[in-house]
């Protein structure tokens, strides 16, 4: 029988998990109940379960054939061991679905398919732990506070791969637009850094008659901005990619007071860290002395979230290879980097591995009772295709497999 098919063989149950934890979705650092169904159900299958990393991030050990025949009950007899990440929270997102597993939970929602990504573990989980077929030791991550709260970051400050040492660590995410089934990867930055920034311009208030007798903020606000704009368009290297957005801006209370505070705040996305060094030095450069010129100040906070996601040369391509052998080589295919982030970026920092999508499809799975928009990801119409689950399984047991016996 196929590695599909025997995976499909408890994909009801699964499934089920999986609807379960979409009706009842958890924001970053509060999955509880969330990371004690994982818990459980790993403990239900035999899988030794370490909790806390991170808060609420939970870690399983799977050990392959030759560790359990010598009792090892942390790190492979091998010394080879290797990591698989699934994140696990929920969006602040208020659910327009109607069907029955729609989230309980008023304001949150697993908008974005972690409900699924635990869902693909936990059944890749259960095979391994089953057959055992190969030689060393699978550290299950299931990671928090991905959208936003740098649940990576946390576990590694927590001591995640000093704990569990291991050699390599993989991640998976869903993608909607991508065709069901198909795969798509690329090695070097794949998903952008994160960063954020508020600008303040103090001038000084006045009367909106009398705008000689202050400093009025808001057209240095309005200058400030269309300065920004220079650092992408005259300051970097045309040919490396960078976004910079003025997302907001606030001022004043009434018609007829000239304030005496103006803000922008925005977004700054970078696929490396030279550009962001850029991007931060001439926009604290820029406001500063357009505010000067016009006799207010400006303060500058730039706060890096997230870096840029970098997939590696060697575990790209094995990857590859084992995407190809699963579905075949048509079905697996280039990623377009986006400058969307992901906290997956911490782990590739730390140690080699790769970041794919898995496609998921136009909303066509959608059970009746699905909101009327699109199914795209941080959507309030979005659900996970459940027919990944065996798939998604499939490819992580494969990895395992795979890794350990070329090593």
């Amino acid at each position: 029988m196929q590695l599909v098919d025997r995976i499909a063989e408890f994909h009801d149950e699964i499934c089920a998990l999986r609807r379960d934890l979409h009706a009842h979705p958890e924001l970053g650092f509060a999955e509880v109940r969330t990371s004690e169904t994982i818990a459980s159900r790993l403990a239900q299958w035999g899988i030794p379960v370490h909790r806390g990393l991170g808060g609420t991030g939970v870690v399983g050990i799977v050990q392959g054939r030759a560790d359990t025949e010598r009792g090892s009950t942390e790190r492979a007899a091998t010394g080879r061991a290797i990591g698989l990440r699934a994140d696990m929270d929920a969006l602040p997102i208020t659910e327009r679905n109607g069907f029955a597993h729609a989230s309980t939970n008023p304001g949150r929602m697993h908008a974005c398919g972690h409900d699924g990504h635990v869902a693909m573990l936990l059944a890749a989980a259960r095979h391994l732990a089953k057959h055992r077929d190969f030689d060393g030791t699978v550290y299950l991550i299931f990671q928090p506070a991905e959208e936003g709260g740098g649940g990576a970051r946390a576990m590694i400050r927590d001591g995640l791969f000093e704990r569990f040492p291991m050699d390599a660590v993989f991640g998976l995410h869903n993608w909607p637009g991508l065709a069901v089934g198909d795969f798509a990867l690329c090695a070097g930055p794949m998903m952008g850094s994160s960063n954020e920034f508020r600008i303040t311009v103090r001038g000084r208030g006045s009367h909106a008659a009398l705008p000689h007798d202050g400093a009025d903020p808001v057209p240095v606000a309005c200058q400030i901005v269309q300065g920004l704009q220079t650092i992408i368009t005259r300051n970097k290297r045309p040919v490396e990619a960078a976004v910079l957005s003025v997302t907001m801006i606030h001022a004043g209370e009434t018609t007829n007071v000239v304030p005496d505070i103006a803000t922008m705040q925005g977004t700054v996305r970078t696929f490396t860290t030279q550009a962001i060094d850029l991007i931060e030095r001439r926009m604290r450069e820029i406001a500063s002395h357009t505010a000067r010129a016009f006799d207010c100040e400006a303060e500058v906070e730039f706060a890096r979230n997230y870096p840029p996601t970098i997939n590696h040369e060697r575990e790209t391509a094995f990857c590859r290879e084992v995407a190809r052998d699963l579905v075949g080589a048509g079905r697996v295919g280039a990623f377009e980097p986006t400058m969307g982030a992901e906290d997956f970026a911490y782990f590739l920092l730390e140690k080699p591995g790769c970041y794919l999508m898995l496609g998921n499809g136009d909303g066509e799975h959608r059970a009746g009772g699905h909101g009327e928009g699109p199914c795209t990801l941080h959507n309030p119409n979005y659900d996970f295709n459940d027919d990944l689950i065996p798939l998604g399984a499939a490819y992580w047991v494969r990895l395992v497999e795979r890794w350990f016996a070329a090593s």
